[in-house]
C-alpha cells in the first residue's frame, strides 16, 4: 500500500525514476480496487476513481520508462492497436540501468 500512497503524493511528478516493484504494485493496487468496485456494482465510482488516477498512472508510467533508460514519450507507443501495448509492457518490465540522464538508480539507496 506504502507504493500506492508514494505515487498519489507525487501524482504530477514526471522526473526521476520509478523502481520496477513500485510501478507494479501501484497497477496491482488498481487493479484491485477496479475489480472490487466492478463486482460490488458501482460502475460509476469506479470510472471516477479511473479519472482520477489517470495522471498518476500516466506519471508512475514515465518514471518507470526513465529508470530503463527512455523517455515518457515512450508512452504514446500505446496509441498503436496490440504491437504498441506489448512493446510498453515488455520496456515496462525491464530492469532499471544503473545511473542515467534521469538520476541514479534507486535501488543503490543514494540520492541524487
Amino acid at each position: 500500500m506504502d507504493y500506492f500512497i508514494g505515487a498519489l503524493k507525487k501524482y504530477a511528478d514526471f522526473t526521476g525514476r520509478a523502481r520496477r516493484q513500485e510501478y507494479w504494485m501501484f497497477i496491482l493496487i488498481y487493479m484491485i480496487i477496479n475489480i472490487v468496485l466492478a463486482i460490488l456494482g458501482l460502475e460509476v465510482i469506479s470510472a471516477l476513481v479511473g479519472l482520477g488516477l489517470l495522471i498518476p498512472s500516466i506519471s508512475i508510467a514515465a518514471r518507470r520508462l526513465h529508470d530503463t533508460g527512455r523517455s515518457g514519450w515512450w508512452l504514446l507507443i500505446a496509441l498503436l492497436p496490440v504491437i504498441g501495448i506489448i512493446v510498453l509492457i515488455v520496456f515496462l518490465a525491464q530492469d532499471g540501468h544503473d545511473t542515467n540522464d534521469y538520476g541514479v538508480n534507486p535501488k543503490s539507496g543514494a540520492t541524487a
